[in-house]
């Protein structure tokens, strides 16, 4: 059995939907995926579903994979998060020389885990780099086997300057056993996703574990590494908050059917207005869905097909990202009230998807 999205069958098999929703409270409680959750991850190689086929990946067609995701962000925010972010960063696998690639993705239960902020500096020693500095908000760190990180070169303690003047930055990915953990998630939602902080020390990589993030830097040939870093960026993670506005949606219905209205003495959705407020945002929220899936189906389509994506393409798929989170937003934001005390009780599944959310849409590049 599968569930369908759109009328795009997503190989989720209800079994293991069923598995994911059954374990996310206690994954919230726990602040990490459940044992369950991560086996999932693992069997089911969702985590390579981005890596290249040459080095062991799935490379699957991206709208998929995005379709995918939704999927289960739709049914447990965090655990759709992390198979985001991680599966995201298998991805980085198509840049890397095919060796090394081959020797992570190989890795037994390989999850990469990173952060995309230049928070380190890696100095030139030999045929490779010493790495030091501290990086946030790595999702799925505490089961990570690499992590990736952008870093500063610097050259005899001075940093390298491109042409244009700015800090040379580049790549790396780096063994788990070279790194810290610096456990600082704290927030209210996502809280399984534990996005902790890492830090290196002074630990010296090869040069073949840099990389550059380019369709010209590829080293895999297929599609997926073609298309541009940013908007796959934008995709991947709207389509995260796409799917955890749906999960809020479903459970508003039921919750606001519970809830009389303190004047009218009925159920909120016997009010005319109330039920007119519902229907505008789930119709809202699909049409949003449509625009996004009709535009990113398009622009594969012409990549796939050995094209380029231009300047307009690429803001109008960023413009649709925008767009689906800022109506997820209004629709959880405006619905939220009518849904009661129960979504406000950190106990309810409600809640814990409206924590998710609003956590989730934190990231820079969801902003309005």
């Amino acid at each position: 059995m599968t569930i369908f999205l759109d009328n795009f069958a997503v190989p989720l098999c209800a079994r293991d939907a069923r598995r994911i929703a059954r374990h996310a409270e206690a994954a919230d409680a726990a602040r990490f995926l459940h044992p369950v959750q991560q086996a999932l991850l693992h069997r089911r190689g969702w985590l390579n579903m981005l890596a290249p086929r040459a080095c062991g990946g799935a490379e699957l067609a991206l709208p998929d994979v995005v379709r995918f995701e939704e999927a289960v962000a739709a049914i447990d925010g965090s655990m759709g998060w992390v198979l985001t972010l991680c599966a995201g960063a298998g991805w980085f696998a198509g840049f890397l020389p095919p060796d090394v690639a081959r020797g992570i993705v190989g890795t037994r239960r390989v999850c990469v885990a990173g952060s995309g902020a230049p928070t380190g500096h890696a100095e030139v020693e030999g045929e490779g780099y010493r790495v030091t500095g501290r990086w946030d908000y790595a999702s799925g760190a505490p089961m990570a086997t690499h992590f990736t990180l952008n870093a500063q070169l610097r050259e005899h303690g001075r940093p390298l300057l491109d042409d244009a003047g700015a800090p040379r930055i580049r790549a790396f990915i780096v063994p788990a056993a070279q790194v810290e953990i610096v456990p600082s998630w704290g927030s209210i939602g996502m809280r399984a996703s534990a996005s902790h902080s890492y830090r290196i020390n002074g630990q010296w990589l090869h040069k073949d574990h840099g990389f550059a993030i380019s369709a010209a830097a590829a080293t895999a040939d297929g599609p997926l590494y073609r298309f541009p870093f940013y908007s796959l960026a934008f995709v991947t993670l709207a389509a995260n908050v796409a799917g955890m506005a749906s999960h809020f949606l479903q459970l508003a219905r039921p919750a606001m059917s519970r809830r009389k209205h303190a004047m009218k003495g009925v159920p909120l959705l016997d009010v005319p207005e109330v039920a007119a407020l519902l229907r505008a945002k789930e119709q809202a929220h699909a049409s949003a869905r449509v625009h996004f899936y009709a535009l990113l189906d398009r622009a594969w389509t012409v990549v796939a097909a050995g094209g380029e994506l231009g300047a307009e393409e690429t803001g109008a798929l960023q413009s649709a990202s925008l767009a689906l989170v800022s109506v997820s937003r209004q629709a959880v934001d405006e619905l939220y009230p009518c849904c009661g005390l129960h979504a406000a009780h950190e106990g309810s599944e409600i809640n814990r998807v409206w924590r998710d959310f609003h956590t989730a849409t934190q990231h820079s590049l969801l902003l309005p």
